[in-house]
C-alpha cells in the first residue's frame, strides 16, 4: 500500500532511540524527512546517520528540551529550515517515570515533572507546528501514550498517559476543521533500550534471569510476547498518512493483548 506519504516533513520528539527512532525510521522508509528531536546530541547524530543510510532521506538531529517554550519554538523554526514546513508531529519524550508510587513515596515534585514532559511538553510542540498546519489545511499528530492509563496503582505514570488521551481528543474537534488529526497510540511493554534497562534492574532485585521476567511479562499478552518498537512504528506512520484521514480523536492500544478487560 502505498500511504502518499513521500515528500512530507515530520518531527518526532524522543526520536534517539526506542520507539521514537523506530517511528522516524519507518516515515523515512515511506518518503518523509524526519527531525529528530532528543536532549543529547550524541545519540541523536547516531540516529540521524543511520536513518539515512538505510533510507536515503533527510534526518536532521535537533537538540532540544520540550519542557521549555522557548527551547521548542527555537528547534520547530530551525526544523522548517533546514527540511520544510512540518507535516507530521510525533510526540514521544516520555522523559521519567513521574511518580509511580507506592503512595507514601510519592513526591509532588516527580509528579510535577512528569506531567510537564508528558502534558505539557506535548502540548507545547503542538502550538509550535499547529499554525503552519492550519496554513496549509493538512497535519498529522500522533501522541504517545502507554497503556499504564489503564492500570490503577501507577499514579503520575497512568495520570499522565490517561491525560494525554484527554488532550488529544479535545485538539481533534479542535483542529479536525483545519484538515489536522489527532489520535493517540498507547504501547505496552516494549523491547526498547529502556525497557531493557528496568527489566534487567528488575531481575537483579528479585535475584531471577532477565529471561525469567521477559518471559513473565509475555505471559500476561494474548500474543505471549512482548512488541517490538518496529511493530508499534508501523500503526504511528499509518495513522500519520493520508489514508487514514477519517481516523482522529481515537486511540489505539499496542500491547499485544495485554489485559482481559473488554473495552466499548
Amino acid at each position: 500500500m502505498d500511504l502518499e506519504l513521500d515528500g512530507k516533513v515530520a518531527l518526532v520528539t524522543g526520536g534517539s532511540r526506542g520507539i521514537g527512532k523506530a517511528i522516524a525510521s519507518d516515515l523515512a522508509r515511506e518518503g518523509c524527512d524526519v527531525a529528530l528531536l532528543a536532549r543529547t546530541m550524541g545519540p541523536l547524530e547516531q540516529a540521524a546517520a543511520e536513518i539515512v543510510e538505510a533510507t536515503g532521506r533527510r534526518a536532521h538531529p535537533v537538540v532540544a528540551d520540550i519542557t521549555s517554550t522557548t527551547s521548542i519554538d527555537t528547534a520547530v523554526s530551525a526544523v522548517s529550515q533546514e527540511l520544510g514546513p512540518i507535516d507530521i508531529l510525533v510526540n514521544c519524550g516520555g522523559g521519567a517515570a513521574g511518580g509511580a508510587g507506592p503512595l507514601e513515596a510519592l513526591k509532588e515534585e516527580d509528579l510535577s515533572a512528569g506531567f510537564d514532559v508528558k502534558y505539557n511538553g506535548y502540548l507545547r510542540c503542538v502550538r509550535a507546528v499547529v499554525p503552519g498546519m492550519r496554513a496549509r489545511g493538512w497535519g498529522r499528530i500522533i501522541n504517545i501514550g502507554g497503556l499504564a492509563y489503564r492500570t490503577s496503582g501507577t499514579y503520575g505514570v497512568g495520570a499522565r498517559n490517561a491525560a494525554v488521551t484527554h488532550l488529544s481528543k479535545s485538539l481533534a474537534d479542535e483542529l479536525g476543521p483545519s484538515g489536522i488529526t489527532v489520535n493517540v497510540v498507547h504501547p505496552g511493554s516494549t523491547l526498547t533500550e529502556r525497557t531493557f534497562e528496568g527489566m534487567e534492574s528488575q531481575a537483579q532485585r528479585q535475584g531471577v534471569t532477565l529471561d525469567q521476567i521477559v518471559a513473565a511479562r509475555s505471559e500476561v499478552n494474548a500474543i505471549r510476547r512482548l512488541a517490538k518498537p518496529e511493530e508499534v512504528a508501523h500503526i504511528v506512520v499509518f495513522l500519520c498518512s493520508p489514508k487514514a484521514a477519517v481516523i482522529t480523536g481515537d486511540v489505539v492500544s499496542a500491547g499485544g493483548g495485554g489485559s482481559r478487560s473488554v473495552y466499548y
